[in-house]
């Protein structure tokens, strides 16, 4: 399957907040992924750990949006804005490059750039 077609696919669910639902369907048993804070996952079930824990601690979703996304043969790129409000009081307003290297229509490795 093409990147482009995965790609729109994944975003898609991201955009809804459906998180989880996009690791367990787009990521590869073996998947590699490093954060912007520099914490990595090797593996499709250790993702769906971090993210449980992450989404677990939002309070309210105020908006995802997907500014642009474009894909190569393996390779796409999405650039985001979160904004949640968390269960703890504070605020995430993050503003993110995620680049994505897919294949047989699985992502491989996904790395996280904030700015």
């Amino acid at each position: 399957m093409q990147v482009a077609q995965q790609l729109t696919k994944m975003d898609d669910l991201l955009s809804k907040g459906q998180i989880l639902e996009a690791v367990d369907q787009f990521f590869a048993d073996n998947a590699y992924s490093k954060d912007f804070d520099g914490t990595i996952t090797t593996t499709k079930a250790q993702m769906i750990e971090k993210m449980t824990g992450f989404t677990g601690g939002i309070k309210t979703v105020n908006s995802i949006t997907l500014h642009h996304a474009v894909a190569g043969a393996d390779v796409s790129m999405s650039e985001y804005t979160f904004d949640f409000d968390m269960k703890d009081g504070s605020h995430v307003l993050w503003h993110e490059i995620i680049r994505r290297e897919w294949k047989d229509g699985k992502v491989v490795n996904e790395q996280y750039f904030q700015n």
